[in-house]
């Protein structure tokens, strides 16, 4: 086929799919027909999403290609707040397999003109009879549109079956609707060109199907059902890092904390050095607010807005601290761990009420001390209100604020993917 659209076509429907998703935040989704995973790699970007699997019947394609969905570095260093699993299946769109029941979206792009018509009929009844889902995209080529086409003489890929046009796909579509209770939009990707869209319509034809009134998914299965409870082969599985494993919370906490404490501590002891010191009034310790800027965000939404604000938050706050009342020389009177240099003690109210980060990982001035107990890489004063810094004369730099490792946990969560489009339209 004459290279004529821009995006890609195949780029325009995976938009589309994208679009729908940031329109209507689906937290699992499946795609039919997944082959090189292509769209999957991109959805995963969408926090949204909570359960992410893809079905194909290619096996050697799925294997050479699903090792793309494991989770990038980033993924490690700045974890998500919800969960994600990704699954890939082996199997036919044909079959039905229980773990696909009340998915949020289905996807099938591309996929039916690949179906005999017998089994479209089975492809309706696994999809809109069985899985029950709230949403379902089907885009298809539409056959009036083949004659701009200059070098394509009866179907536009060898391995399709049939070719339908507006009339048919919409027949099939409304008949679908009627059977199993759905409504239908119909739309599509790839304008024709000027003078001959309402003659042909789109390249790629899409009906986007929704699910009529709430339809309770099945808990249970019959008896003819049972037997084809699992009929895919799971090939891939992966869950990704995310805020709801204790473990890692924990430990992007205590990143975050040093890393903040740290910035404190090295301030706090320029400050005593020069003699340089703010008069101006202490802020409420009880809760450790200071001025207006510094307090403590409403909800976790709020967290990416005022990041950027943190940093001049705390120095705002250290400005109007009494130095005498933060920063103790010499380890005098403080835990053995602090006597061999100067020992600055870093309140735990000051990290929580002015870092918006901290506040939303530990929810509570409470939890956060309770999440730095009995952890290693944090020394805690022997009443556990503050968090002990330990700083040698000589020391210009520290490891932990070389290593680049807590400046990478404040990157954006948003993560542009790499562009892996298909060459075929």
């Amino acid at each position: 086929m004459e290279p004529m659209f821009s995006p890609a076509l195949h780029r325009q429907r995976h938009e589309f799919v994208i679009d729908f998703v940031k329109s209507y935040k689906p937290k699992k989704v499946v795609d039919l027909g997944c082959s090189e995973c292509s769209l999957l790699k991109q959805l995963k970007f969408h926090h949204e999403i909570e359960l992410l699997a893809g079905v194909d019947i290619d096996s050697a394609v799925l294997v050479k290609k699903m090792r793309g969905l494991a989770p990038l570095p980033t993924d490690y260093l700045q974890p998500r707040n919800d969960q994600l699993r990704i699954d890939v299946y082996h199997g036919s769109v044909t079959q039905k397999d229980a773990r696909l029941i009340g998915f949020d979206l289905v996807t099938s792009i591309e996929l039916i003109e690949h179906l005999t018509l017998a089994d479209v009929k089975l492809f309706s009844e696994v999809v809109f009879g069985y899985m029950t889902p709230v949403a379902v995209i089907v885009s298809t080529p539409n056959a009036d549109f083949n004659p701009l086409f200059r070098r394509v003489s009866g179907f536009r890929h060898s391995d399709h079956k049939f070719e339908w046009s507006r009339a048919e796909f919409k027949s099939w579509a409304l008949k679908v609707c009627l059977d199993y209770g759905y409504e239908v939009e119909f739309t599509g990707v790839g304008q024709a060109p000027p003078g001959y869209q309402e003659n042909v319509g789109f390249c790629s034809q899409i009906g986007v199907f929704h699910r009529l009134g709430v339809r309770a998914v099945r808990n249970a299965l019959s008896s003819n059902d049972a037997e084809d409870a699992s009929s895919y082969t799971l090939l891939y599985s992966k869950i990704y890092p995310s805020l709801r494993d204790s473990n890692i919370l924990r430990r992007v906490l205590v990143s975050e904390v040093l890393y903040w404490a740290e910035k404190l501590g090295r301030r706090w002891v320029e400050e005593e050095k020069t003699g340089e010191k703010d008069d101006a009034d202490t802020p409420d310790q009880a809760g450790g607010e200071g001025k207006e800027r510094c307090r403590a965000p409403e909800s976790p939404l709020q967290l990416e807005e005022e990041q950027t604000a943190c940093g001049a938050a705390m120095k705002s706050l250290v400005e109007h601290q009494e130095v005498g009342e933060l920063f103790w020389a010499d380890g005098g009177g403080l835990q053995e761990s602090c006597k061999l240099g100067r020992c600055v003690a870093v309140p735990l109210f000051v990290l929580w009420g002015c870092c918006p980060k901290i506040c939303a990982l530990s929810g509570s001035l409470g939890n956060l001390r309770q999440l730095l107990m009995d952890n290693g890489k944090v020394n805690l004063s022997q009443d556990g209100s503050a968090l002990l810094l330990n700083f040698h004369e000589q020391e210009d730099h520290d490891d932990f604020e070389d290593s680049g490792y807590a400046e990478a946990m404040r990157c954006p969560h948003s993560v542009e993917p790499e562009e892996d489009w298909d060459a075929n339209v």
